[in-house]
């Protein structure tokens, strides 16, 4: 009876997160037509070259969102180390002259035909994939440092770097910070996190002086008056535009600032263009949507059987949850500007296929909670954290 309870759970979980990312993907790319129509008649000559581009990848995403849903884990995990390998192929080739694409001063993006892929998104989905491996794997030696930490510390450190090299320095960090919360969740010992703290601050301060571009942000952010028409503009105007949304919203098709007010609001700076036509109660329902998916995403991780499944569940979803957290605090002026992109919404097929494929990975996880016969109704059962001398 209670196996029966658990498998209907099990099937609720899993068609409500299906529910949450075909909203989530089917209202990003209402937003992102609204946003980018104006912008790419005027430079393409053609108003749908933004969106169509999205839903030919849309469509590979959501392929491989139902392909990440039902493979095999333990498939998936023979081949984590070659997709480390391939992820860091393709990240050095960012820099090589001929392949990578360099854009405003920045060599993320290697050339595929008449596409162009940023490998540091294949980084946000491979890294959890690895760590989720090598800490089950090696989840009776955690608090050994050469053992249980230093493989993936290194390549942790090796992508960091790698990312960094392409002057992407707020991606290698979000990416270093969601690695240390798998760290976390593994069950490290708080002296490692004390040491990292100790060392990676000084290290990202002195990283973050080293390029202007990214001085300026900052000084715009602390005193926004400094620069209002240079490095300030495009928070400053994406704060008006959200603003100009109100409550109701100006209506999906109806806003303005999009046309001429903010740069590139297609891409990073989607989120404000959704405000201004979706207004507060659209914001709202856009909050609790993705707060519950990033809910039940904890809920499959926390149920599941096994440190793997427990921790690629919780990796992928927080790296999702702080992709849009990251984003919407830059669009609105609470953190300085950054590169990253808003899950589901922001053109881009890199970004966007990746969202998908993590959000495949929790379905899955979620698929095999219910065949478990180790899940209970108490939490994971699989691993236990006082075991592993959290403290």
């Amino acid at each position: 009876m209670y196996q029966l309870d658990a498998e209907r759970g099990t099937n609720r979980t899993v068609h409500l997160l299906y529910v949450c990312v075909f909203l989530l993907t089917g209202i990003g790319l209402v937003t992102l037509y609204s946003a980018s129509y104006a912008f790419a008649d005027r430079f393409f000559r053609n108003s749908h070259h933004f969106i169509s581009r999205q839903l030919v990848f849309g469509g590979a995403g959501i392929i491989l969102f139902f392909i990440s849903s039902r493979i095999d884990l333990e498939h998936v995990r023979k081949i984590i180390f070659p997709l480390v390998i391939i992820a860091m192929v393709l990240c050095v080739l960012t820099l090589v002259p001929g392949i990578g694409v360099e854009r405003h001063g920045a060599s993320r993006w290697i050339r595929i035909g008449a596409n162009t892929y940023q490998p540091s998104e294949m980084v946000k989905l491979v890294l959890p994939l690895y760590l989720a491996h090598i800490f089950d794997k090696k989840k009776e030696s955690l608090n050994s440092f050469a053992s249980g930490i230093l493989p993936p510390l290194l390549i942790t450190s090796i992508f960091f770097a790698l990312i960094y090299a392409q002057n992407n320095f707020s991606t290698a960090v979000f990416v270093a910070l969601n690695a240390l919360m798998l760290f976390f969740l593994a069950g490290l010992h708080y002296r490692y996190f004390i040491s990292a703290i100790v060392i990676f601050t000084p290290l990202a301060g002195l990283l973050l002086f080293t390029a202007e571009h990214r001085v300026r942000r900052l000084v715009s952010f602390i005193r926004p008056e400094w620069d209002p028409l240079g490095a300030g503009f495009q928070v400053r105007s994406s704060l008006l535009t959200i603003i100009s949304g109100g409550l109701w919203g100006q209506g999906i098709g109806q806003g303005t600032r999009k046309i001429a007010s903010v740069p590139e609001i297609h891409s990073d700076f989607i989120f404000s263009a959704f405000a201004e036509e979706a207004g507060f109660i659209g914001v709202f329902l856009f909050f609790a949507l993705s707060a519950f998916f990033v809910f039940l995403g904890y809920r499959v991780a926390w149920r599941s059987a096994s440190a793997f499944k427990f921790l690629l569940a919780a990796g992928m979803t927080t790296m999702l949850a702080s992709q849009m957290l990251l984003n919407i605090a830059v669009v609105s002026g609470a953190l300085p500007a950054t590169g990253i992109p808003l899950p589901f919404f922001s053109a881009g097929g890199s970004s966007l296929i990746t969202s998908l494929i993590c959000a495949g990975f929790i379905v899955n996880v979620a698929r095999n909670n219910g065949k478990d016969e180790a899940v209970n109704d108490t939490g994971y059962a699989g691993f236990n954290l006082e075991d592993q001398d959290v403290r």
